[in-house]
């Protein structure tokens, strides 16, 4: 029985989920097995206080096995097929063993696709594509276009697959992680956007080729009749192939020689492009999102919305009305004349960046975390330019130490290599003043301190909620 028949018929099927997480995949894999009669073992690293959310989410369901705090060799050989939680490293001895065992491997996100009906919008890139996904998402439902958001965003839209209707849009925020797993389906969203690209999770893809491959899925099957909506700004991204129509969006001043339809911006505005038209829209009257980074997510947004349909003036209530993300440049609180920002999914150099691009008032910065073996100069350079004090965290904190130095005995402005989370918040507060922006954008993941970077956002909300 190929996998494509197995999403049909599960029933008396032995399924192993590998790796239940805390973002809602496995959780949607679960669900959805069992209610088409599979026979299912859960399995999980992570002890059950650390998965209580997830287990909440699983009561009464008829699961024939719950293992955590460890894996057993069985549960992967005696299968009839494994759902592996994107975050497992693909040489887990776990997975060999299934493969051995001639046991076939897939995902949450390939089950999805392969039951899903509706029509889809794919959104993939280094940084951005949760903000630009769930601003597409706003856009078509203002716009009266039906939609459903889900995918690396956190919503798993698997238990819901067979209520998607033919016509409906469904956009997928697509991880490499994920898009590895769906370069084996050939799959080809009728829409694919790509924010941008820069190294990221070569802890896990190696190399950046392999990383760079793997976000190229997004494009690999698309055919002529489907569009690729690429950033024109990005160098590494304009210069991929693609097989569909390309609709490009970015700066006016990078796209003017672009003979081709697009979505491109200046200070105040974007310009729609469309089959030789032009349509001016009020972008920074409309959008709420602070930094320009935003207005390029607005405009990959746009620009997808238009290719669905939504014709432009329609784009207005959609953007008016989103309020950004948890997590992600999330205004806090004011306390004592400090605003206090929370930009926790700021989990590479290049997020964090932007993050510092956004405000014109003295930062001081907690930055730093677990080591995904990217290069943090350019980061460290920007600190040097942009913050006023930094508390530096994590396993990173050494290295963006170092870096600030350039050589010597201590850096160039008012910094501190903390040893825990609270001495970096409390010591970042202690340091900043009346008029200072106070940024948790890391620039790096959390597992060295914290879960999953949702926990260590909610630290600092909580650290901000207390002071007076």
């Amino acid at each position: 029985m190929n996998l494509r028949s197995r999403t049909a018929r599960f029933s008396g099927q032995r399924v192993t989920v590998m790796g239940l997480g805390r973002f809602g995949g496995g959780v949607g894999a679960v669900r959805f097995l069992v209610e088409r009669g599979a026979r299912v073992t859960v399995t999980d690293l992570a002890r059950e206080e650390e998965l209580a959310d997830s287990l909440a989410q699983l009561d009464g369901l008829p699961i024939d096995r719950l293992v955590l705090g460890r894996h057993e060799r069985q549960d992967f050989e005696q299968a009839d097929l494994v759902v592996v939680n994107p975050a497992v490293p693909c040489d887990s001895a776990f997975l060999q063993a299934a493969r051995q065992a001639g046991v076939p491997l897939t995902s949450e996100m390939n089950l999805f696709w392969l039951s899903n009906r509706g029509r889809t919008i794919g959104v993939t890139g280094s940084s951005g594509k949760s903000t630009t996904a769930a601003l597409l998402d706003a856009i078509l439902q203002a716009a009266g276009v039906r939609s459903r958001l889900g995918g690396n965003i956190g919503t798993s839209l698997l238990p819901v697959v067979d209520e998607i209707e033919p016509d409906e849009w469904v956009v997928l925020e697509l991880s490499s992680f994920q898009l590895d797993g769906l370069d084996g389906l050939a799959a080809s969203p009728e829409i694919a956007v790509v924010t941008n690209f820069s190294p990221n999770h070569l802890d896990r893809h190696g190399t950046l080729a392999t990383y760079r491959r793997a976000k190229q899925t997004i494009l690999r099957w698309q055919d002529s009749e489907q569009t690729a909506i690429l950033n024109c700004d990005d160098p590494d991204v304009s210069a991929w192939a693609v097989r569909g129509r390309t609709i490009w969006f970015g700066r006016a001043s990078q796209a003017l020689s672009l003979a081709s339809d697009g979505v491109f911006l200046d200070d105040e505005s974007a310009c729609v492009r469309r089959h030789g038209e032009e349509t001016r829209l009020p972008l920074a009257t409309w959008l709420k999102l602070p930094g320009r980074h935003n207005q390029s997510n607005a405009a990959a947004a746009i620009a997808a919305a238009v290719t669905a349909g939504v014709a432009p003036h329609q784009c207005e209530a959609g953007l008016g009305s989103f309020g950004g993300l948890p997590h992600r440049l999330e205004f806090v609180a004011e306390r004592s004349g400090r605003r206090f920002y929370n930009d926790s999914k700021a989990t590479t150099p290049e997020a964090a960046i932007l993050a510092l691009e956004s405000f014109d008032a003295p930062i001081v910065l907690l930055a730093g975390g677990s080591d995904k073996h990217v290069d943090l100069g350019a980061f460290a350079g920007a600190i040097r330019a942009r913050v006023r004090a930094v508390a530096l965290m994590g396993e990173t904190g050494a290295t963006l130490w170092e870096l600030l130095c350039g050589g010597r005995p201590e850096p160039p402005l008012p910094a501190r290599a903390c040893h825990t989370f609270d001495e970096a918040l409390d010591w970042a507060w202690r340091n900043s003043t009346e008029g200072d922006v106070v940024l948790l954008s890391p620039g790096c993941a959390s597992y060295d301190w914290f879960r999953d970077y949702t926990a260590r956002g909610a630290r600092f909300a909580e650290f901000v909620c207390r002071l007076t």
